[in-house]
This record gives structure tokens, sequence and C-alpha cells, in this order.
């Protein structure tokens, strides 16, 4: 190996300026958090969230998923306060800017809170105003993406559909679909994303991750998908990925959770050269740090070992993560001249 590619790996990961397009709501909570809220309510959390953090965690099947589903669940029922929600959000800002954060659309399901916090409507109001806070306190750029729970009934995802209408261009970007894929009709969920499309919203379902290529096609042609919540199944299917990249949808992968899920058995597998190879846009995503154990910057760290990526690479990731992004445009030109200044820096100017 080069000198130059020494000094190539020597550069700071977290240094590397980077939007962060999947991430969820609760999933975004420290576990330091989650053991001080639990014990401020007497809350018993299971040993998988305690003293074996991060749980080991399988959704090969659906009694894996359902393990998943009760922890996140669990994780969610801390969170009895106002001033739960606004730590949350601040935490989740200030652990991003720590990894290299510029820009954040963090997902939420206001009506997994709605019972608690007065509907989904205040619930939406309470986050858009965290976020706004979380803002000005980091310098972070944040916006919010509402999503539906295939679980539930396609007219929920209709509500929520309007609800997220009525908040775009003031702090929400995009609507989603989430939760376990391989549950319920992805097509029935059509007109909530009719709706969340006239109102100019991204649209970001979670796809091609559980299920396979043909679970894409879906999202795509019924959905009309601008970017895929994981995706990385996409790879499996050559003409499926040549149609992505031609139509610029964007991949939001989660080399980490998928590994957790079981989805590919270790971080080499997961087929990230494949995807850069083929011209794909790709945003790499912590998804849910409370149950895999890791934040934004490990994404891009772990790609860099497993996938043995250069500098070069990395760059391009963080360049891909703004365009797929729905960030400001001033935004997205500071980071991307950081982006070229990172890039350019010798390893002696950068402190590991």
């Amino acid at each position: 190996m080069t000198d130059a590619r020494d000094a190539d790996e020597r550069r700071e990961v977290r240094r590397l300026p980077k939007a962060h397009l999947h991430l969820h709501f609760t999933g975004s909570m420290r576990h330091g958090t989650l053991l001080e809220l639990a014990e401020r309510d007497g809350i018993v959390l299971p040993d998988s969230l305690v003293d074996d953090w991060p749980p080991q965690l399988s959704a090969a099947d659906e009694k894996g998923w359902f393990r998943f589903q009760r922890l996140y669940d669990v994780a969610r029922s801390v969170l009895r306060t106002e001033d739960d929600v606004r730590r949350l959000v601040l935490e989740a800002a200030e652990d991003d800017v720590a990894d290299g954060g510029r820009w954040l659309e963090i997902q939420v399901d206001p009506s997994g809170y709605a019972a608690r916090f007065g509907g989904i409507t205040a619930f939406t109001d309470l986050v858009l105003d965290c976020v706004r806070d979380a803002s000005e306190r980091t310098g972070l750029g944040m916006a919010v993406v509402i999503a539906a729970n295939r679980t539930r009934h396609p007219l929920d995802a209709r509500t929520l559909a309007r609800l997220a209408a009525q908040y775009a261009g003031r702090g929400v970007v995009g609507f989603g679909l989430s939760n376990d894929e391989r549950r319920g009709s992805t097509s029935e969920f059509s007109g909530a994303f009719r709706i969340a499309e006239r109102a100019g919203l991204a649209l970001v379902p979670h796809g091609g991750e559980l299920r396979g290529p043909d679970h894409v096609r879906v999202c795509l042609d019924t959905l009309g998908a601008d970017r895929l919540g994981h995706g990385v199944r996409t790879a499996e299917d050559p003409a499926l990925l040549d149609r992505v990249v031609r139509d610029g949808v964007a991949l939001e992968v989660c080399p980490v959770s998928n590994v957790a899920l079981g989805v590919y058995s270790d971080l080499t597998s997961v087929p990230l050269p494949e995807l850069l190879a083929a011209g794909a846009t790709i945003a790499l995503g912590a998804d849910d740090p409370l149950l895999f154990g890791s934040r934004l910057a490990s994404q891009y760290a772990t790609m860099r070992v497993a996938h043995d990526l250069d500098d070069a690479t990395l760059a391009r990731l963080a360049q891909m993560s703004f365009a797929a992004s729905r960030a400001p445009s001033d935004v997205v030109e500071r980071a991307l001249a950081d982006i070229d200044g990172w890039l350019s820096s010798t390893a002696d100017t950068l402190s590991p």
C-alpha cells in the first residue's frame, strides 16, 4: 500500500461533513438517556436494553422482527414529558454534529406518541419546535420526515400524509412508510403517497431490506419513491439497479443495522461496492443507534474497513448524501466546499 493511501486512511471520518437521512426518532436516543428516564419513572427494561446492550437482533422471521419492535416500543415508553422529547431531539442533534453531521432529516410516526402528547398534531408541533430549538443550539440543519406505519390501516397513512402536507415548507420535508416490509400490502398506501406528492414532499418509503427487488419495484411503481429507506437489496437485480440509477432514486443504506437484523452475515457482505460501481446515489444512515449501538460516523468507518474504501470514495458518499437530501442550497454549498477541504487536507493537519 502506498504512502499516500496510508495518509488517506488517517483522515478522521468524524470531520467529514455528512447529511443524515435515515434516523428514526426513538431509535436516536442515547443509551444513557434511556436508562436514566426508565429509572426516573420505575420502568423495568429488558436485560437486552441494560446489561446486554446493544441487543442481539435478527429479523429473519416475524418472531425476530416482533422482538425488535417490542424493544423499540419499550424504549418509546420512557418518553413521558415534553422535556423528554426536547432532550431526545437535542441529543440526537449533538451526536450528529459530533459525527460531522451538517443536515439531519429525522423520521417520526406521530401516531405512536399521540396518546401521551395530545394527538398527532400537538405532537408534531412539539417535535418541530424541538427541532428548531436543537438546530439553533447546535448549528445543525434539521428537518422532519413524517412516516406512516405499514402495520396500520392505509387510511391512517392518509391522515398522516395530510398532516405532513400541512407542514410542508414549515419543517416537514418528506413522507415515509416504515415497519416490517413483509406486513401489509404496499400498494394500498399509494393514496397517502399521492397526497404527500401533491404537497411537494420527498417520498421515502422503506423497501429493499427485509424484502428483495420485487418489493423495490412495488415502491417505485405504486408509491413513486424518490428515495428508498435501505434499498440495499436492489443490488440483487442488475436491471432494477440500472432503473434506480437512471431515475435518480437514492438509497438510504444502513450497513450496521443490515447486519444486526440478519439481512447480511457481516459488513463485508453489504453490497456497497456494487451499488457504487453501478452509479447509485447512496446516503449512509444509522437507522436506530439505540438498538444497533452505532451512529452516523460509524457507518462510514465500518464501510471504509469492510470494503477498503479510500477517502475519495468516502467523500463521494458524503457528497451524495447532500444530493439526496432536502437541505437548503446554502447548507449544501458550504458542506460540499468543506468536503473538498477535508479531502484535500493532509493527514498531518487532521488529528486522530
